[in-house]
């Protein structure tokens, strides 16, 4: 088998020799060389041609966010950011993934952690994962200037539904999905994306600010509007219910027994449970395959639509193909298509 080979960035020697190590000692991947800086690094990307490139967002001179438009541009590889766990560090995550970088890691103590082991089993999954991707899927796209004008969100009486589930490359995609839906969306959306906590605030509040849509956080006890777009919180399932003022969303941190939370399946699962609603579910690129028993539970209830990504366009035709494979899915769309084909869907 042949090893992924890395190229480890990070302006901190301690950091990029306890990286190297981790990669070294995994068997399944190892570091092809180090680097410094930005500068250093587009050097050693052309130099090394490694398969992978492990980039530190906060540096001196060029940062992360600097260096991954110039790799992008110039020698496209797959990219994983390390990331802080403050408030700068998510926006700069989130911005970071929709540039193109295909996942991150979060620093679990800041710049310099000594406690790094505790996410090693993490890096070393995601570099096997970048190592096998396809770079055209790994592309920059959507809008990138702020809708300024909304409409007024009112509650949701439509008695439609979307539900949206999706992993690793999914703020690449939802930003190629959210932006193209109109301003009087005649439903609610609701968004599984695996992602920590402390990091789906600010990917809310970035897509916010590209979308006619309203979109935010999820929070407890809401009551849903249509032309709003609920985004799951790290580390927290969402579920919707039917009470007497109309649906309203539960968040639990309970474990569930699911390899993810949030869980795409919970979400999914609790929407099959409300009756007289047209639910639209769109299972987008990912690991695994969160998503494809709601999905199942979904189709048992009636009034689905549902669709997949093309293999084409997903970064990661995980979630997408086990969908297929129930043979509950409706529709298998391009990423650049499915936004059309929700509209389609709430319209028909």
């Amino acid at each position: 088998m042949n090893k992924t080979s890395v190229l480890v960035v990070d302006d901190s020697a301690f950091m990029r020799k306890l990286i190297a190590g981790f990669l070294n000692e995994s068997g399944t991947c190892y570091a092809a060389g180090t680097a410094r800086n930005g500068e250093d690094a587009l050097e050693k990307v052309k130099a090394l041609n490694p398969d992978v490139v492990t980039l530190d967002i906060e540096m001196p001179g060029m940062d992360g966010l600097q260096t991954l438009k110039r790799i992008m541009e110039g020698t496209p590889k797959p990219v994983i950011m390390f990331s802080g766990m403050t408030q700068r560090g998510a926006d700069l995550t989130i911005q970071s993934l929709q540039m193109g970088a295909v996942d991150f890691i979060p620093k679990p103590s800041g710049a310099i952690s000594l406690d790094l082991h505790k996410v090693r089993d993490d890096l070393i999954r995601k570099v096997e994962m970048a190592g096998r991707l396809k770079m055209e899927t790994i592309t920059v796209g959507g809008r990138d200037r702020p809708y300024n004008e909304k409409k007024t969100s009112r509650l949701n009486s439509s008695r439609k539904v979307i539900c949206i589930g999706t992993s690793t490359g999914g703020p690449r995609a939802l930003q190629q999905v959210l932006p193209k839906l109109p301003a009087d969306l005649n439903a609610p959306v609701f968004v599984v994306q695996h992602m920590p906590e402390g990091f789906t605030a600010s990917l809310a509040a970035r897509l916010d600010t590209l979308s006619h849509l309203t979109v935010k956080e999820a929070e407890d006890g809401e009551l849903v509007k249509k032309a709003t777009a609920y985004i799951a919180p790290g580390g927290t399932h969402m579920k919707v219910e039917e009470s007497k003022s109309g649906l309203v969303i539960r968040l639990s941190r309970e474990s569930l027994n699911t390899a993810h939370r949030p869980s795409v399946d919970v979400l999914f699962e609790s929407l099959s449970l409300i009756k007289n609603v047209h639910k639209i579910a769109v299972i987008m690129t990912g690991m695994g395959s969160d998503g494809s028993e709601g999905l199942k539970k979904l189709k048992k209830s009636g009034s689905l639509h549902a669709i997949s990504e093309s293999e084409k366009t997903s970064v990661v035709f995980g979630m997408p193909k086990m969908a297929v494979e129930t043979n509950a899915v409706d529709a298998v769309e391009h990423l650049e298509d499915i936004a059309d084909a929700i509209l389609k869907s709430v319209q028909s």
